[in-house]
């Protein structure tokens, strides 16, 4: 059981006497010495009701505490002491299913496989692919290597590929067609 640090000396949140002559013992709330002893003598029990809807023990006394936290934030609004229990089980219910649907959230996000993500081995396997066309690029002719990292690197059309290069369309069509059989060649030679 987590240890709870003692709370400074009480002080009573009172309304002072009601001027309009009615009941002046109306109370603005609990105290904080009410509440106080209503967390110690019902912790375990808070504890229980926590692990009944979370798994965990950790998470049971974080909701336990914060329940605390928050009844004793708004111990204004419990205007009769003796329903200062049930405030706090019923935080202790509300706090358990947010940490659940909390959860239930990050195991949907976490669950769905990320898009367009390759395995290890998937990017081993293309770096290595693009190893061999690069080495296998480098041992094409000056033009025709020129012509396909245009045209395909690059991605400009065979017009613009011949504007680059200051060369006719026909040429860049006969470049780019003896570079990728020279590339074919090459690549089906490393398979």
């Amino acid at each position: 059981m987590p240890v709870i640090a003692r709370m400074p000396a009480a002080r009573s949140t009172r309304i002072p006497a009601q001027r309009d002559g009615s009941d002046d013992t109306a109370a603005a709330g609990t105290t904080v010495d009410h509440l106080t002893e209503t967390y110690r003598a019902h912790y375990r029990s808070l504890l229980g009701l926590a692990a009944l809807l979370l798994d965990d023990t950790a998470s049971c006394e974080d909701v336990v505490q914060e329940a605390f936290i928050r009844v004793h934030s708004a111990r204004n609004r419990v205007r009769e002491p003796e329903k200062t229990l049930a405030y706090l089980r019923q935080t202790v219910v509300n706090l358990s299913r947010s940490a659940l649907r909390r959860r239930i959230l990050g195991l949907k996000l976490l669950s769905k496989p990320m898009p367009d993500m390759a395995s290890a081995e998937e990017g081993a396997y293309d770096q290595l692919e693009r190893d061999a066309l690069i080495k296998a690029m480098r041992g094409l002719q000056r033009r025709q290597r020129e012509v396909l990292v245009l045209r395909y690197f690059a991605d400009m059309t065979e017009a613009q590929v011949a504007e680059t290069l200051g060369i006719s369309l026909g040429s860049v069509k006969a470049y780019g067609s003896r570079g990728i059989k020279a590339l074919r060649v090459v690549m089906e030679a490393q398979a």
